[in-house]
């Protein structure tokens, strides 16, 4: 599985690029982070002069996060010269001026004259001082340019891979043409016009409910400066989608389907008990009746719905057993279903009148003639122990599996 930015499902980039190469480093931690800073931007040719712990240390590879592959190929050396015998192109960092007259250039121009000589089949190095005191008089000499940086003359030098990664930078970003891998996903193209001005139209009209234009006289400039800051956003579909939702759940004062709506429990309960004996707790024929009264319930549910489902929600023995709430099942509407279990959960209130009662059996003996199987449950036994009321409904969805 890909790590924080290194996927090793990815190909290596295996191009032509500078040759890296560290005089005297002392410490294997540095050399292993420079693999790292050098495998970052493509660069994977190590050269070591004299590493004072020896090579090969085992704190390189620990330090270098992976980089393995261009410490396993790093070359060792006993002198500059050696090092850069067959290079054709040698450029020196330093912070340091060595009073030498050759010419300074940053990482980026650095990187411009590498390129058209690597490009042309040439051999190209980067030289790199040790970590105390950096790169010395005579070794500044071989080199063609002098690479250095804009920092803090009173503080100027940098850590080794830290050097290495700037000049690494400069050299792939010339490469890529400065080109990121990757952008912000497109999922949704950008609101039209008419989506925009139906949304404030319908903002506008909640703000007016609630008298937010005051004074009058600014109403106009109010206006202007909320479309103006929705216009700077340059929103898409979905973003203007979610923001009508957000607008209409803000004005209608819902609280989430599971946290209660616009009645509280006992209103709730109120309006179940209207449904189940005056409307016989069927939904009507038309599909869209159908699904308001089901929002509508599922908005507004009676203070053991809440718990019972906010319980159910949170233990993971139902966790995928796909139970709805509200869900009408032909002309009934269940408070509990399960489709795939072929099980209802039926909320019992704690006094129910003769109506409803009589009802809810025929919708029991309606539902088992087509399969499925309802457990009751009392309000007051969920209101009194949820979880209690959870392991038995458990209990009887094993016994269900079991059949």
């Amino acid at each position: 599985m890909p790590g924080s930015g290194t996927d090793k499902t990815k190909r290596w980039i295996e191009t032509p690029a500078p040759v890296v190469i560290l005089v005297e480093p002392q410490l294997g931690d540095n050399i292993g982070a420079t693999a790292r800073a050098m495998a970052n931007f493509g660069l994977s040719r190590l050269r070591l002069i004299k590493p004072r712990d020896g090579w090969p240390n085992p704190r390189a590879w620990v330090a270098a996060s992976g980089a393995d592959r261009v410490l396993d190929n790093a070359a060792l050396f006993e002198t500059v010269e050696a090092a850069i015998a067959d290079l054709t192109f040698v450029l020196a960092t330093t912070a340091r001026a060595h009073d030498q007259a050759k010419p300074v250039v940053s990482p980026q121009q650095a990187a411009e004259l590498m390129a058209p000589k690597i490009a042309a089949g040439e051999s190209v190095g980067v030289v790199f001082g040790r970590e105390r005191y950096g790169l010395e008089n005579h070794e500044v000499a071989l080199a063609d340019r002098i690479v250095t940086l804009p920092v803090n003359p009173a503080f100027a030098s940098l850590n080794l891979a830290q050097a290495v990664l700037i000049v690494g930078y400069e050299w792939c970003k010339l490469q890529s043409g400065g080109a990121l891998p990757f952008a912000m996903p497109q999922k949704s193209a950008p609101a039209t016009r008419e989506q925009l001005l139906a949304f404030f139209a319908n903002l506008e009209r909640e703000l007016e409910r609630v008298e937010y234009f005051r004074p009058a006289d600014k109403r106009d400039t109010m206006l202007i400066n909320l479309r103006n800051i929705f216009h700077r956003m340059g929103p898409s579909r979905q973003d203007i989608q979610t923001l009508q939702g957000v607008i209409m759940a803000i004005a209608e004062g819902r609280r989430g389907p599971a946290r209660g709506g616009v009645l509280d429990g006992t209103e709730a309960e109120m309006l179940r008990t209207l449904l189940a004996e005056h409307a016989a707790a069927q939904v009507p024929n038309d599909r869209a009746p159908v699904r308001g009264l089901a929002r509508l319930l599922r908005r507004n549910p009676t203070e053991a719905e809440r718990m019972l489902w906010d319980a159910l929600t949170k233990d993971r023995r139902f966790a995928g057993r796909s139970f709805k709430r509200q869900t009408p099942i032909g002309r009934h509407m269940a408070d509990l279903v399960s489709f795939p279990l072929r099980m209802v959960v039926d909320l019992v209130p704690a006094e129910e009148g003769e109506a409803a009662a009589k009802e809810r059996a025929d919708r029991r003996a309606w539902l088992a003639a087509r399969g499925y199987r309802v457990v009751s449950v009392t309000a007051a036994d969920v209101e009194r122990d949820a979880t209690a009321v959870l392991h038995d409904l458990d209990a009887r969805i094993a016994e269900i599996q079991a059949c």
